[in-house]
This record gives C-alpha cells, sequence and structure tokens, in this order.
C-alpha cells in the first residue's frame, strides 16, 4: 500500500477517486490528511473533524480481499481490523453496528465504504482530539503513521472474514443498547438479528452493512 500524506483537503474519500479516475489504478493507494474540510460520512452526512485527527482513504481491488468476504461486510471488516490494532495498543474502542467507533457511548469516528466496478474505496475518520460534546475521542496516543502502517500490514495479511466476524458477533451485543439509522429512521438495534454477512433482520427487514 503507498500512503500519501497530505496537510489539508477537502475530502480523501473524494481525493482519491478523483486521482484514480485521472491516473487509474494500478497498485493499492491510501490518502491521509491532517485536516480535511469536507469530509464524507454515511447517508451523505459530512465527518470534517478537527485537525490533527485520524483521516484516510484507500482504495484496492475487489480481489485483493479475502475469497470469503462479501462485499457487503467490508464496511465492517476494515473497520474491525483498525479496532483490533487500536485494542492491541490498550484502547476500549469499540464498533457499533456497521461502521460507528466508540469508546463508552459516544461515537468518535467511522467508515464509509463504497464501490467502483472491480475496486473498493474506503474511508475511515476517528478522533483523536476533543472535537465536541456530541462526540468522544480516542482513549490512547498513537502515532498516525506507524498506526497506518500496521494498519495496512494487517490489511495485506488477508484476514478471513470468518476470523474477523466470530470476534464481531461477540462485540455485537454491545450495539443492542443502541439504535441504527436504517431508512432515515432511528431504530433500536436490541432486538436485530445479525447474520454470517453482517446484514442484521430488524423489524422483518433485511438491512446490510455496507455504506
Amino acid at each position: 500500500m503507498k500512503i500519501i500524506f497530505l496537510d489539508e483537503i477537502d475530502s480523501t474519500h473524494t481525493y482519491l477517486k478523483e486521482l484514480i479516475n485521472k491516473e487509474g489504478y494500478s497498485y493499492p493507494i491510501c490518502i491521509s490528511t491532517e485536516m480535511q474540510t469536507n469530509g464524507q460520512g454515511s447517508r451523505g452526512n459530512s465527518w470534517t473533524g478537527k485537525k490533527g485527527n485520524l483521516f484516510f482513504s484507500f482504495v484496492l481491488k475487489k480481489d485483493e480481499l479475502p475469497k470469503d468476504l462479501e462485499i457487503q461486510s467490508a464496511s465492517i471488516y476494515f473497520s474491525f481490523l483498525l479496532k483490533n490494532i487500536l485494542s492491541s495498543k490498550g484502547s476500549n474502542l469499540w464498533l457499533k453496528w456497521p461502521n460507528d467507533f466508540y469508546i463508552d457511548n459516544k461515537k468518535i469516528g467511522g467508515t464509509i465504504t463504497t464501490v467502483t466496478k472491480d475496486l473498493i474505496y474506503c474511508g475511515i475518520g476517528l478522533n483523536l482530539l476533543d472535537v465536541s460534546d456530541e462526540f468522544g475521542k480516542l482513549d490512547i496516543k498513537i502515532d498516525k503513521k506507524e498506526c497506518l502502517e500496521i494498519y495496512f500490514d494487517s490489511l495485506e495479511k488477508r484476514i478471513s472474514w470468518k476470523d474477523i466476524f466470530s470476534q464481531f458477533k461477540i462485540e455485537f451485543q454491545k450495539s443492542r443498547k443502541f439504535k441504527a439509522t436504517i431508512n432515515n429512521k432511528k431504530i433500536s438495534l436490541e432486538n436485530a438479528i445479525l447474520f454470517s454477512d453482517g446484514s442484521i433482520e430488524i423489524n422483518n427487514t433485511r438491512v446490510f452493512s455496507l455504506r
């Protein structure tokens, strides 16, 4: 994975897509920035954050992922890899279904995953600093460059979805105390049924995790 570090851009996700549209895809690339002014969040929301927080997006081919990973599980997969790395460093970070990073009961970041033909794009934002009373921040200090290098080393190992899901389904119990936005409505996850592809059934409706 080639990692490009920038000082400030509007959105790592937008920048990366424009770069690939212009130059084409030759190998996996990550864009990271100290500050983004118009970051993309799920459901069209923004995730701008604050200078010094962790912002990065990367692209790779679908066939560079584990063979048992279905695309609708990608956000959970990418998020949980980072969660595991930060947990190994002492963080109490946990992943709320399907793509939100939490410390205790406060969101501190999230993941957005999009697909274009045979390429998959993932963008992650994580608060390392205080942003507002509404959001939390990571509970440990990290070196962002080192963290990204470890993350992409982990990604290159192609850890199976089966292994990741076996861990996530245990942690999913924490999500039951919260709500998720489904069809623009806040829905309790208390009685959600989690399936092995990362989707859930709630109110007799199957909802997939790709965002």
